[in-house]
Formats: C-alpha cells, sequence, structure tokens
C-alpha cells in the first residue's frame, strides 16, 4: 500500500526507505540582536550561530533526527564552506553522494538577524549553487529507490519538474513545499504530489485568488484535495495549521511556545509530517506531530532543528 493515505481514522503501515530531499544547502549564520540598527549605526550580537542551513539541509537533518535515513540532492560550491556544510551533513548522518560541488562557485550563505522574535533574511545564493535538471538526473537512481521524496520549490522550474516526473514514474510518496510561479510547474505539482504543503499565500498562488481567514484557508485545503494531492496542510496564521484530506479536515493549533526565531519551523514540520505519515500514523495525529516539530524548532536561534521523537509524542498529546 502507498504509505501517506489519508482517510481520517485509518493508518499504512511502517515503509522502510531513505528520505531524499530535493532542495538548497548551505550555510546559515544566525545573528541575535537587541535592535536592527538604522543607517549607520551598530549593535551588539547577543547570539550567533553559523550552522548547516537551507531548507533542503534542514529537512534533511530533521528526518534523520527523527530516525529516518535521509539523502540530500542539492548543490554547494567548491570552496572552503561547501567543503565545511558537506562535513556537517555527514555528521548529522547524512547521504550527500548527491549533493553537487559546483566548481568556481560560492556556497549559498543565509543570514538570520532576529531582533525581538522577528527576523529579517539577507540570502546570498549565486545561480550557480540551483539545482539544474541535469544535476536532478544524475540523482535519479537515489530517487527511484527512496521511501519519499521531498521538494522544494524554491529551485528552477526546470529542476523540480524532473525531480516530479522521475519521483511519480518511480511511484514514490511525494512532498512538496511550497509554490511555483509557473504556472505549468503548478499543474505538475497538484498532479504528482502525494502531500502538499504551503502557506496561505503560497496556496493563493495556486487557486488564483485571496484568502480571508482560518475558514477560508481551510476551504482552500480542500479545495486543493480535489485536485489531486491527498493531503493538503496550509499554513493559516496565528490559528494554526489547515489540514484537509478526502472526506475530511481540521484545523490544527499551533503549539503554545515562546518563539525565539520562526526560522526553519516549517521546514521541520514538513519533514516531521513526512516521517510520520511513512511510519502509519493516522493523518491527524501526523499533523500535530508535525505542529510538534515546528514549535520544537522556532524556540532556538536559527531553522536547525533538534528533534526528539519521544518530545514530539508528549507536545502532540497537548493538541488532541
Amino acid at each position: 500500500m502507498t504509505p501517506g493515505r489519508t482517510s481520517a481514522g485509518t493508518t499504512t503501515g511502517v515503509v522502510e526507505g531513505v528520505v531524499v530531499v530535493v532542495g538548497q544547502v548551505g550555510r546559515d549564520l544566525a545573528l541575535a540582536v537587541d535592535r536592527v540598527p538604522g543607517a549607520g549605526g551598530s549593535t551588539h550580537v547577543r547570539e550567533r550561530r553559523e550552522v548547516l542551513g537551507g531548507k533542503g539541509a534542514n529537512q534533511a537533518v530533521a528526518a534523520a533526527q527523527l530516525g529516518m535515513p535521509a539523502a540530500l540532492v542539492g548543490v554547494v560550491g567548491d570552496d572552503a564552506a561547501g567543503e565545511e556544510v558537506l562535513a556537517q551533513a555527514r555528521r548529522d548522518g547524512l547521504d550527500v553522494r548527491a549533493v553537487v560541488r559546483r566548481e568556481g562557485a560560492a556556497t549559498a550563505l543565509l543570514v538570520d538577524v532576529v531582533a525581538g522574535g522577528e527576523r529579517r533574511l539577507l540570502e546570498d545564493v549565486p545561480p550557480d549553487v540551483l539545482l539544474t535538471a541535469a544535476d536532478v538526473e544524475a540523482a535519479s537512481g537515489l530517487l527511484r529507490r527512496s521511501a519519499a521524496v521531498l521538494v522544494q520549490l524554491q529551485q528552477p522550474a526546470e529542476a523540480v519538474a524532473a525531480a516530479l516526473r522521475i519521483a511519480r514514474g518511480a511511484g514514490r510518496f511525494v512532498v512538496v513545499d511550497g509554490a511555483a510561479q509557473d504556472t505549468a510547474l503548478r499543474e505538475q505539482v497538484l498532479s504528482t504530489a502525494t502531500v502538499l504543503r504551503a502557506d496561505a499565500q503560497e496556496a493563493e498562488l495556486f487557486l488564483g485568488r485571496s484568502l480571508d481567514g482560518p475558514d477560508d484557508v481551510l476551504a482552500a485545503a480542500s479545495e486543493l484535495v480535489g485536485r489531486g494531492p491527498r493531503l493538503v496542510v496550509l499554513e493559516a496564521g496565528s490559528a494554526g495549521n489547515a489540514a484537509a484530506w478526502e472526506g475530511g479536515g481540521e484545523l490544527v493549533p499551533l503549539t503554545d511556545v515562546d518563539v525565539a526565531d520562526p526560522t526553519g519551523g516549517g521546514d521541520s514540520f514538513t519533514a516531521a509530517l513526512a516521517v510520520a505519515l511513512l511510519r502509519g500514523e493516522e493523518v491527524e495525529r501526523a499533523v500535530r506531530w508535525a505542529t510538534a516539530a515546528a514549535g520544537s524548532t522556532v524556540q532556538r536561534l536559527g531553522g536547525r532543528p533538534a528533534l526528539s521523537p519521544d518530545e514530539l509524542d508528549e507536545q502532540a498529546d497537548s493538541l488532541d
């Protein structure tokens, strides 16, 4: 049986195998400050973290922490930073054999400046460290052997389309995160994804209309299920996450935590949702587990997760 069946009250059985994440790999520099200075000003940095980052790496690390073997398909430069982030990924237990080291390219740098729980993100992502369709084709064997393929839509359309085509051709469980500007790619996502995860603004791209309030977001999730995916989860602001599947749907509240930095919360959510569904959790429980994962990550500076299955179980219980 294909994992991720989303009828309320049903499970799918445990699925073994590698979770392959197709997306960004880079270096994250997170800085916590009391205030963001104005032009010509300066301020003291209270906390600083330099870690492996990027949406792809964050999701792969989260999956590995939750007990699923994880592999990355992405691009870094042939610089020292690229070597450092790959070394960190290996220490995290990730398979990085499908990460391309692009000759002459500089590894992506993401600077996360956080003041008062609000972030400002500075991104230096050279075009050379974005995936190409050829990069994805080179990893096709890995994608075909996987238990699940997680795809971020921040990569070029040609690379995303290649990943979706290969995954669908192999009958893989496909989790797609985000939205695409390209209309044809959006239609391919809806016809390929087993699970679609997006924020409300991204959902508006799929629907071609604006959304107004949590009830409208939940209705939008149900509408998107009717267009292909078996499970759609949309962010609904402070109201939580709107999840919909064939024959059901609900609004799941956020965990009650102090947010230090919202970076990476969505990445942990996506990875935890995939892991829970692969392990046969009922969809309602899987969404709560994912919500708990996001809540855990946003309590720390930077997007790097530090997840424990036991802690997620406890937090998910509090959302029931």
